[in-house]
């Protein structure tokens, strides 16, 4: 019988409560998306408006994951939706549940912090950059880094991990021709990246495009004060730029 209250799904054949890692990782990448529209918001035109709807969100959609069950958590919901005609792939639950704990606490201080004092600086960017980080290697590799602190903690190790690194590998080894042509590219993108960042025609419209803006308005004064949150967040000269302000 279904509860309402609970962690994980219990499925015949397996010991321990399990997820589908298709939904949490479908899940992983709708968050990213949209966290990354609030990261970059706030960065570029220091507007904190949808990251503080965003974080209210978040710690919503996580709170209901833990404390009640993940199968009503709003972004898995989606998650299921949009990946129910793939195959299943199922994981432990304990080491997610303590993987979103993380992801819980970060939002929480994230709330106290961006919502409720409204204060702006380099914590902000630490704590944002680290969901980030959290969220793209999840949904991008399939790799829980709060999965592998739980391993560190937990007397009882994780069971059923993504591509089954908790049991024997037995992925394919990476061969030396394929590290070979990886390096080639890299080397090959840097010759080519030098040529074209330092192509002529790009300056020659940069410092066309900068005498047209030198004949526009320039503001003075206070206009050309950069705020207080472009100042806390090292951001002055960008703001300057962004404003035409020299």
């Amino acid at each position: 019988m279904n509860k309402l209250i609970a962690f994980g799904e219990h499925i015949d054949g397996y010991d321990i409560p399990v997820l589908n890692e298709r939904e949490v990782r479908a899940s992983a990448g709708i968050l990213f998306f949209l966290a990354l529209i609030a990261f970059m918001n706030a960065w570029l035109v220091g507007d904190f408006r949808f990251t503080r709807v965003f974080v209210v969100a978040f710690l919503i959609d996580f709170s209901v994951r833990i404390f009640i069950n993940p199968k009503y958590a709003p972004s898995l919901v989606i998650g299921r939706l949009m990946v129910r005609k793939q195959q299943p792939e199922y994981v432990g639950a304990p080491q997610k549940r303590f993987a979103w704990a993380i992801g819980w606490t970060l939002a929480l201080a994230m709330l106290f912090l961006v919502v409720i004092n409204r204060v702006i600086g380099p914590i902000n960017l630490i704590i944002c950059s680290t969901c980030l980080l959290l969220m793209f290697f999840e949904t991008a590799f399939g790799i829980c880094i709060g999965c592998k602190i739980y391993n560190l903690f937990s007397r009882r190790q994780a069971q059923l991990c993504p591509g089954g690194v908790c049991e024997v590998r037995t992925a394919l080894p990476i061969g030396t021709a394929q590290l070979a042509v990886t390096v080639l590219f890299f080397l090959a993108m840097a010759f080519i990246g030098r040529d074209l960042l330092s192509d002529t025609r790009d300056a020659e419209f940069l410092q066309s495009e900068a005498a047209t803006t030198t004949e526009q308005a320039i503001p003075a004064g206070n206009e050309c004060t950069p705020p207080d949150w472009a100042v806390a967040m090292g951001h002055a000269d960008k703001w300057k730029l962004h404003h035409n302000c020299k």
